[in-house]
């Protein structure tokens, strides 16, 4: 499939997610599989744009090429200066967020809350599309609530206004994240357009995307949560839609180089105080599914200097993938 010039080979895309998807786990999410993988979102204050925590985000060195930078908002002119300077820095897609659900998010009337106002949404993505060269996207939800779902209705304004691609979440606003993924809102919007349209929710591995590509008609999937700690997924994902056949599961020395090679980056990109307190919540991620992984996180929440944690961090997870060959640690004891 093709967004705007770029040819994307693969059909499993990373959702953007809000304090997970930064440069280091972008990078290593496309090395795993993942055929896109966007930005967190990126407010369009220009009062904010010279903080860390913007100049971080928007730090694209040695992230493959398409580079996806995704901008939150509600005003259509501040929007598309967003879009303007985020091209100027880097961006070879913007896409637009119309679907968190975020509560702080919403209260500024921005991410899924603007799918109650159909004219401002044209508005929106009207003056985003006309600001740049460079192709746009958006992603949405179902719409509001279960009483309004105008995702067919929006797909319709978006297309018109020139958006390249549609990312759709078959959840309502108000559902956040509660009970289960609509098929069918996803099917009928694909009926409606002709743009590319990625399907997202509930996708958890290889089975559960090959069936919503059946379903719905969809041309590619998009994965979050699912990807938290188990970022080979998309490499799962995507030999099973090719292939119809399950990959055996990663080697444990493979999970090992992986884990720490991120953790290495992320103390790298924020620096060793804040890339160990980042990095808490991945190893979380990591070690969570695995038998006596909960014990080992909870040693390595209390870590604080970066050489500690990454070799606490190796001996985690050499013991949890060997099968506890070695034992979990007693809850509490010092390293």
């Amino acid at each position: 499939m093709y967004i705007g010039p770029h040819k994307i080979d693969g059909r499993v895309f990373l959702a953007p997610m809000a304090g997970v998807t930064d440069r280091p786990f972008r990078i290593l999410c496309r090395r795993l599989g993942a055929a896109l993988a966007a930005s967190e979102m990126v407010g369009s204050n220009p009062a904010l744009r010279e903080t860390r925590k913007s100049r971080l985000k928007r730090d694209h060195r040695g992230e493959p090429s398409p580079r996806v930078v995704q901008i939150a908002g509600a005003d259509p002119r501040v929007m598309a200066e967003a879009a303007r300077f985020n091209v100027d820095h880097g961006a070879e897609i913007i896409d637009i967020n119309m679907g968190c659900p975020a509560k702080k998010v919403n209260r500024r009337l921005a991410g899924s809350a603007l799918l109650a106002d159909e004219p401002l949404v044209a508005r929106i993505l009207s003056a985003v599309v006309g600001a740049v060269d460079v192709p746009v996207t958006l992603k949405i939800r179902t719409g509001p609530s279960a009483e309004q779902r105008n995702a067919v209705r929006i797909a319709r304004i978006a297309e018109d206004a020139g958006i390249d691609a549609l990312a759709l979440h078959g959840r309502t606003r108000d559902q956040h994240y509660r009970g289960e993924a609509e098929h069918q809102t996803l099917a009928a919007v694909r009926r409606a357009i002709n743009i590319p349209l990625i399907g997202n929710g509930d996708i958890t591995g290889p089975a559960d995307a090959r069936r919503l590509l059946e379903v719905t008609g969809c041309d590619a999937v998009m994965i979050g949560r699912a990807a938290q700690g188990r970022p080979w997924i998309f490499r799962e994902v995507q030999h099973f839609i090719e292939t119809g056949s399950v990959l055996p599961p990663p080697a444990p020395g493979d999970v090992q180089r992986w884990m720490l090679g991120h953790l290495q980056a992320l103390h790298a990109f924020y620096g060793p105080g804040q890339g160990v307190r980042v990095a808490r919540k991945h190893i979380g991620w990591y070690l969570q599914a695995l038998p006596g992984g909960d014990a080992w996180r909870r040693r390595l929440m209390r870590v604080e200097r970066a050489d500690e944690q990454l070799s606490l961090a190796a001996e985690a997870i050499t013991a949890v993938t060997a099968g506890m060959n070695t034992a979990a640690p007693v809850a509490g004891s010092a390293h």
